[in-house]
């Protein structure tokens, strides 16, 4: 089939950016569900492995991860010599173990899979672009590791319906953005029923479906409910083979779940949100959506477009309970909902869905906001006086390499504890290679470091709080931190500006009386000269307090 204008001009755009830029690219793609995303995201993987670089393609859930894996080796079948995987939960330890080392030594050039490709454990030799699909379903942390990747990564987000703050970004060109809205010849629009909750309505519903051969979606938002929905569907329809499909399901039963109704073998999927982004079966053109004041805009928008993908007039029944007993907001979503009926009207839904929450912080974590209750014109006025300022209030992070730790504590691991680990030393590695990444790595390292060991020995925290300190010194621009006799200085490239707003933002009273800035060095004059051990602590804790300051500041 061939691109659409809208996808060439996309083609264009992304071509550009991988290959004329100075700096990495970070463009969202926005379109509608089927309108040809992802073919845009095969040309740039294509591009980026023909470079001899890595690319990781990230999915919210292990449906859609599994659909783009498929797709992409299909695609990618000729060239032999392109490694293609996909790293999910079901696998067993031993193929997940034999994938990383593959990753880590870039003998595998696409790497497909869900937030488990964010884990400190997945090192890539050369990773040249991550592939972001359907940003808005994942979580705050998950989306800051995500941001973590733009400075040296090229990124390409795909979504029909962008979280309020990414499309606020995208429209005042904070962030590059292609808009697909034009869609496939054959596509023919979804004829949306929105009403309170009746059986009656919903067994004339699949019947129509079932009638003319085809197939049924029916959602509800949780897992509790799906067999009591099974058992009412049984009953009406007696010899309609039916299935429940959720994410708690083993990886087998799931899959098989899934391969049966993409087969046409199961006519009434029954199941949660999991198949609201990617599934894409041509047959199924009714989908039935329970409860629908339980989920949000683009959830309603995303599991709208699973039907309707073929050439046939699709169906969405949306019900309710009682329109009594719905917010607000939940009124304002399914009237925004009700008057995007037209194709490729995801981007239309994702300002709608701006104007009714907001869109959050553009420096900080929060997604939404209450932007309508100022006026985006002066919320604007307010932000470029901010960013006008940005001098005063900058943090210049420097590289993690760089910073020296002069203490003179080298501790030693009692050897019981040495003989529990399983590799003392390729622990101890995977600790600095954690620091090196990013202070959520490190924390995600000593989590796990317990989980798997207990609490650790006083010579093992003395280390990871080595690590910690150099990290966090790293973050807030320390090059240096040094001890002499009850003196510690730490050597820095801050503002004075800056050391007082982190200064006067710390909690401990103690830590905030003892410190000094002096010329390129913050100082602290101990009552007493402390145990090295004692000293460390005092450090960590001081550090801590400085770096919790950062989400104040404006990091560069």
């Amino acid at each position: 089939m061939s691109p659409t204008p809208d996808q060439k001009l996309a083609f264009i755009d992304v071509e550009r950016d991988l290959n004329k830029r100075e700096t990495p690219m970070d463009r969202l793609i926005c379109g509608d569900v089927g309108f040809g995303k992802t073919e845009v995201a095969l040309r740039a993987i294509f591009c980026i492995v023909s470079a001899g670089k890595q690319a990781m393609v990230l999915a919210p859930t292990i449906v859609l991860a599994k659909q783009h894996f498929d797709v992409i080796s299909e695609r990618f079948s000729k060239y032999s010599h392109i490694k293609v995987a996909l790293l999910s939960r079901f696998q067993t330890k031993a193929e997940k173990e034999m994938y990383l080392n593959m990753i880590e030594q870039g003998h595998l050039d696409i790497i497909v899979g869900t937030h488990a490709l964010l884990g400190s454990r997945v090192v890539y030799s050369n990773l040249g672009l991550l592939v972001v699909d359907e940003e808005q379903r994942f979580g705050v942390k998950q989306k800051e590791k995500i941001a973590s990747f733009k400075s040296s990564v090229d990124v390409l987000t795909l979504s029909a319906t962008p979280i309020p703050r990414t499309l606020y970004l995208a429209l005042t060109g904070f962030r590059d953005a292609s808009l697909i809205s034009t869609p496939p010849p054959e596509r023919v629009p979804i004829k949306t029923h929105m009403s309170a909750y009746s059986k009656e309505t919903l067994i004339s519903a699949i019947k129509y479906e079932l009638d003319r051969g085809g197939q049924v979606f029916y959602v509800l938002p949780r897992i509790k409910g799906l067999e009591e929905v099974k058992d009412f569907l049984e009953q009406s329809f007696p010899n309609v083979e039916i299935a429940v499909a959720h994410g708690q399901q083993y990886s087998k039963q799931l899959e098989d779940t899934m391969e049966q109704f993409a087969q046409g073998e199961i006519k009434i999927l029954i199941c949660t949100n999991i198949v609201e982004s990617g599934l894409d079966i041509q047959n199924a053109n009714t989908i039935i959506i329970q409860d629908v004041q339980l989920f949000g805009l683009a959830q309603l928008y995303q599991l709208r477009g699973r039907v309707g993908r073929a050439d046939k007039e699709a169906h969405a029944h949306l019900f309710y309970p009682d329109k009594s007993m719905l917010t607000d907001q939940a009124l304002e979503r399914l009237a925004a909902l009700e008057q995007c009926r037209e194709l490729g009207q995801g981007f239309q839904l994702a300002e709608r869905d701006m104007g009714i929450r907001g869109f959050g912080t553009i420096f900080g974590e929060q997604q939404t906001g209450d932007v309508g209750n100022i006026g985006v014109d002066f919320f604007f006025e307010m932000l470029f006086e901010s960013l006008s300022k940005v001098d005063e209030h900058r943090v210049i992070s420097v590289p993690y390499q760089s910073v020296q730790i002069d203490l003179n504590i080298n501790p030693h691991l009692p050897s019981d504890y040495i003989n529990y680990l399983e590799n003392p030393m390729e622990i101890i590695n995977d600790a600095e290679k954690a620091a090196e990444t990013d202070i959520w790595s490190l924390m995600q390292f000593t989590e796990n470091l317990r989980r798997q060991y207990g609490k650790e020995p006083s010579s093992m925290e003395i280390l990871l709080k080595k690590l910690y300190v150099r990290r966090m010194a790293a973050d807030i621009g320390i090059t240096r931190i040094y001890a002499s006799g009850k003196m510690v200085g730490m050597e820095t490239n801050m503002s004075k500006m800056v050391f007082k707003l982190m200064t006067d933002s710390m909690s401990s009273e103690t830590h905030r009386n003892s410190l000094v800035f002096d010329g390129n060095e913050i100082k602290a004059e101990l009552l007493l000269e402390l145990p090295r051990a004692q000293l460390l602590n005092w450090i960590f804790q001081c550090i801590a307090e400085l770096h919790a300051c950062l989400p104040a500041l404006i990091k560069y």
